[in-house]
């Protein structure tokens, strides 16, 4: 069999852009230790029962002790079904992975539905690998670096030292470039994979530490390394089953390949070099998959490699896409049959007072007591997100009048400006029919016409 490229080295480290999203106020379930929801924590308002079974389900998945099962939060628009799905993401780490892919994704892709579904699957498993490098450690005494006439080639000398031994090394272009990217400087402690070729800057030794009498906040001063320069250590990193494949083909990635990566893992655990990390896999407006994503489901859930899959919908009795035939929650039942249901319940006007406080503490928006009051009576009639939309709306109109802060006046003016989804359906009937390719039912009914419905609904 082929080897198997873990490509640890291969993995690169990603700077993320940092921006206000509509759910970048979450920081998990806002639960305590004995898995009881505060009344508001964490970002999270209300929906203490659905937290707190997200929050049972999570304690399952820390310990490993969940996977192949699968569960559905079904309640109505704007009650934080997406919400409760990233604060369980915040809250399981950077270490378990944690996929999110909406519905209609797996059409919109240039490959096939069970491909698609197949690969999010994958990327929700994680493999923690042990292996062993050889590692240089120690602190920088000396390093020369000595120049062509031309600029071209670079060499170099490192002296590198322990408290037992001192090592000097030879020094080509890549490394002095990777010792030039992390700024090392004598009195450093470093540590480089042979492997990789990656350097790691562990702080400045103590003995250096009166060098300067200016130091950075971040300054770190550590104790120069016992031993030799040169060791064995075990290293630990964490790879999805997904980038494995993607490491080890070129191009479409065939089944006999994963079939092999995973004996491959199998053997791995067996041997003890290897961890599996079952993972969580969401997907949103999961009524929008058709019947043969429903099919791959129920069998991909058997798999001895599946992740927790958790499903998010917002219809009641919908049609199956791909069928005549309507189920719960646009899921066949025997899938729903599988799945457990969790509920979420339309947020009382009082807790609609606080998610609009702490999205104006996110958005950064001064709100006067008495605009906040009107926003929630506003979210009662018409919808959360609406009113969401109208705060950063409100402080643009406040910053024109110079005001830091936003007052009744400002959202009158924006809700004026901006229609909700039942103002939207007045000014439609009022219309009478004036706005082009408008549907217009026949009576007694239309043969030619209903077949053609029928025909883009089963599309």
């Amino acid at each position: 069999m082929a080897t198997i490229s873990t490509g640890a080295s291969e993995l690169r480290d990603i700077t993320k852009m940092e921006r206000i999203g509509a759910h970048s106020h979450i920081r998990g379930l806002g639960l305590d230790d004995r898995l009881e929801p505060r009344e508001n924590s964490q970002g999270m308002v209300g929906q203490a029962k659905a937290r707190k079974a997200a929050g049972m389900i999570l304690k399952m998945v820390q310990e490993g002790r969940i996977a192949g099962r699968a569960m559905l939060f079904a309640g109505p628009p704007s009650t934080g079904k997406t919400a409760i799905a990233l604060g369980m993401a915040q809250t399981l780490g950077p270490d378990v992975p944690f996929t999110m892919i909406a519905a209609s994704e797996v059409f919109s892709l240039s490959m096939s539905k069970t491909e698609a579904l197949t690969q999010a699957f994958r990327r929700s498993i994680g493999i923690r690998i042990k292996e062993e490098t050889e590692i240089i450690e120690g602190e920088v005494v000396e390093m020369q670096i000595d120049r062509s006439l031309t600029g071209a080639t670079k060499t170099g000398k490192l002296t590198i030292k322990t408290t037992d031994m001192e090592t000097v090394y030879d020094l080509g272009t890549k490394m002095i470039d990777a010792l030039s990217k992390e700024k090392v400087t004598a009195g450093d402690i470093i540590a480089i994979d042979k492997t990789s070729g990656k350097v790691s800057k562990l702080g400045r030794s103590f003995a250096r530490s009166r060098d300067y009498d200016a130091m950075g906040a971040d300054t770190k001063f550590v104790q120069c390394p016992e031993g030799e320069v040169q060791k064995r250590k075990e290293m630990v990193h964490t790879v999805s089953l997904h980038e494995i494949d993607v490491i080890n083909n070129t191009g479409e990635i065939k089944p006999e390949l994963r079939e092999q990566i995973n004996t491959k893992v199998s053997e791995w655990r067996e041997e003890g070099k290897a961890e599996i990390i079952p993972g969580v896999l969401f997907i949103d407006e999961v009524h929008m998959l058709d019947i043969e994503c429903f099919s791959f489901l129920n069998r991909a859930l058997e798999n001895e490699f599946a992740p927790l899959v958790i499903m998010a919908s917002n219809r009641g009795m919908a049609r199956i896409r791909g069928t005549k035939f309507r189920s719960p929650h646009g899921l066949p039942v025997d899938l729903l049959d599988r799945v457990l249901i969790v509920s979420t319940q339309p947020y009382s006007e009082s807790e609609v007072m606080q998610i609009i406080k702490i999205r104006c503490e996110e958005e950064d928006v001064t709100l006067a007591d008495n605009a906040a009051v009107v926003l929630a009576s506003m979210a009662m009639e018409t919808t959360l997100r609406y009113v969401l939309n109208l705060i950063s709306c409100g402080q643009i109109l406040a910053q024109r009048r110079k005001s830091g802060r936003v007052e009744v006046d400002d959202l009158r003016r924006v809700y004026k400006y901006f229609m909700d989804e039942k103002r939207s359906v007045q000014w439609l009937k009022e219309q009478q029919g004036s706005l082009v390719f408008e549907e217009i039912e026949v009576e007694g009914g239309d043969a030619q016409a209903q077949a053609q419905r029928e025909a883009m609904d089963q599309t």
